[in-house]
């Protein structure tokens, strides 16, 4: 009877640890796997790399046709301006070093004994009692010259009354300011619709245009102070910042068309 007891309580035992109406073992094991599963996932989620999700956001109009195209349009519109600027730079330097040709010419004129002008000196000279021929055929030979003097200080008086200086300093620097903001849109623009940059002259020369354009606001200060030499290197920073514009223009129009292509408004 004591061996009936025992195997009794094992069967009871045994029939108490399987006993589960609910299936609640199942879905423990069920819930284990699902965790296991996420976190593998999760793992690989992170170990993905970070450029294969580049282009995934959903930039809006930004990536659409309307956001691309405002990098073309810009620098077409900055290269005009960049024109119109460096004409304006060299009005100012035609006004500044039109007062030195002036008063080198000026050296060039006989005295005029006090006259106010050359034609004045020659009427006092041939109405003197004693007329002095060679002093006379001198006013006569400096008349050419005074007329020189006369339209280079129209041209100076036109080009001051423009004020060529300050229109120059506020282009250049709404140049410089919007060209670079538009430099750095165009490649976002295409990172945002393709994940990735294409490295190519059309992407060097910008970067070298923002330089050149750095490079040619930083001798401001020193043109200022009257640097001859800073003065040059502003204007070769600009000249051949025109001419990358010029190669930008030529290597930007096939990509602008590809652009059209493969983009939707808006």
């Amino acid at each position: 009877s004591t061996r009936l007891s025992a195997l009794d309580t094992d069967a009871f035992e045994t029939s108490i640890e399987t006993f589960d109406p609910l299936n609640l073992s199942e879905e423990n094991s069920s819930s284990t796997h699902n965790n296991r599963a996420a976190a593998i996932a999760a793992a690989a989620a992170f170990m993905t790399p970070l450029s294969a999700n580049a282009a995934g956001p959903d930039w809006g109009i930004f990536e659409g046709r309307t956001g691309s195209l405002l990098h073309p349009a810009a620098m077409f519109a900055m290269a005009a301006f960049s024109l119109s600027t460096g004409l304006l730079g060299f009005q100012w330097r035609r006004q500044r070093t039109l007062g030195e040709e002036i008063s080198s010419l000026k050296k060039t004129l006989p005295d005029l004994a006090g006259a106010s002008s050359i034609a004045d000196a020659l009427q006092i000279a041939q109405s003197a009692e004693t007329v002095d021929s060679a002093y006379v055929a001198k006013l006569k030979a400096a008349m050419p010259i005074e007329s020189q003097i006369n339209e280079l200080t129209k041209e100076r008086k036109d080009l001051a009354s423009a004020g060529p200086r300050d229109k120059h300093f506020s282009q250049g620097a709404l140049l410089a300011f919007i060209g670079t903001a538009f430099a750095i849109e165009g490649p976002l623009n295409t990172y945002a619709r393709a994940g990735k940059l294409f490295p190519g002259p059309h992407l060097y020369a910008g970067a070298g245009l923002v330089v050149l354009w750095a490079l040619a606001a930083a001798m401001v200060p020193a043109m200022q102070k009257g640097n001859d030499a800073a003065r040059t290197v502003h204007i070769g920073a600009n000249l051949a910042g025109i001419g990358l514009f010029g190669w930008q223009v030529v290597s930007g129009v096939p990509i602008l068309f590809k652009v059209i292509e493969f983009t939707k408004w808006p």
